[in-house]
């Protein structure tokens, strides 16, 4: 009896500890390259319509993005938001395409990346 206590309370631990994780955890930013991008132009409005035909807008961007040693890359992404203006955001990337981006505050910033981005800003 007290070994199926256990058991069963073991399982409902990791099916808890499962769920907290899957809840906060963005699968689409684990294993991927960062890069640091500022917003500098408003997104490029782009117009769908989903298979029901209901239209929705998305907005994309192309900015010049830095790595933490500096590295530039070119980078395209959308966003379901017109995205604030001079905000900074850590872009997310697995092989050629943007998997996730995050706002940051320049304070978050790598040194190296923060240089770059003041310089392609003038």
């Amino acid at each position: 009896m007290k070994k199926g206590f256990i058991a069963t309370a073991v399982v409902l631990i990791v099916l808890v500890g499962f769920v907290v994780f899957i809840q906060n955890v963005n699968l689409n930013r684990i294993g991927a390259q960062q890069y640091y991008v500022q917003i500098t132009q408003d997104g490029k409005e782009m117009e769908d319509k989903s298979d029901s035909g209901q239209k929705y807008v998305s907005y994309e961007y192309t900015l010049q993005g830095f790595d933490s040693n500096g590295k530039e890359k070119s980078l395209t992404f959308t966003a379901g938001k017109e995205l604030r203006k001079d905000a900074y955001l850590r872009i997310y990337v697995k092989g050629d395409g943007v998997s996730s981006y995050q706002e940051v505050k320049a304070s978050e910033l790598p040194e190296l990346a923060k240089q770059k981005l003041a310089n392609a800003g003038q």
